[in-house]
């Protein structure tokens, strides 16, 4: 079982940045392949960046250059940088921790899910 719970969201300007933050409770982090996803209103969520647990990351390719994830396994915490923020990465921000299996991050099943955290950009 893992716990995740984020922080780090807030209001931005454009053009600005924000670091997300996910910590995870669990002796067993270092094992899971974690990703970050968003949701923004009257809209799926989306999949945003992942991070396996030797630390090879895979981004869509409209976050690439802009977000960085990246996982401190002695601290049990999964990073988002973002930015260069736009006003259309306006969402609610979610880390999640998959047990891995066949296919990239974004084609992983993830078992555990934060509350997430509101990122909100304006113009």
């Amino acid at each position: 079982q893992v716990q995740l719970v984020e922080s780090g969201g807030g209001l931005v300007q454009a053009g600005g940045s924000l670091r997300l933050s996910c910590a995870a409770s669990g002796r067993t982090f270092s094992s899971y392949v974690m990703g970050w996803f968003r949701q923004a209103p009257g809209k799926e969520r989306e999949f945003v960046a992942g991070i396996s647990p030797g630390g090879s990351r895979y981004y869509v390719d409209s976050m690439k250059g802009r977000f960085t994830i990246s996982r401190d396994n002695a601290k049990n915490t999964v990073y988002l940088q973002m930015n260069s923020l736009k006003p259309e990465d306006t969402a609610a921000y979610y880390c999640a921790a998959s047990n891995g299996g066949r296919g990239t991050p974004q084609q992983l099943k993830y078992d555990y899910w934060g509350q997430g955290t509101q990122v909100t950009v304006s113009s």
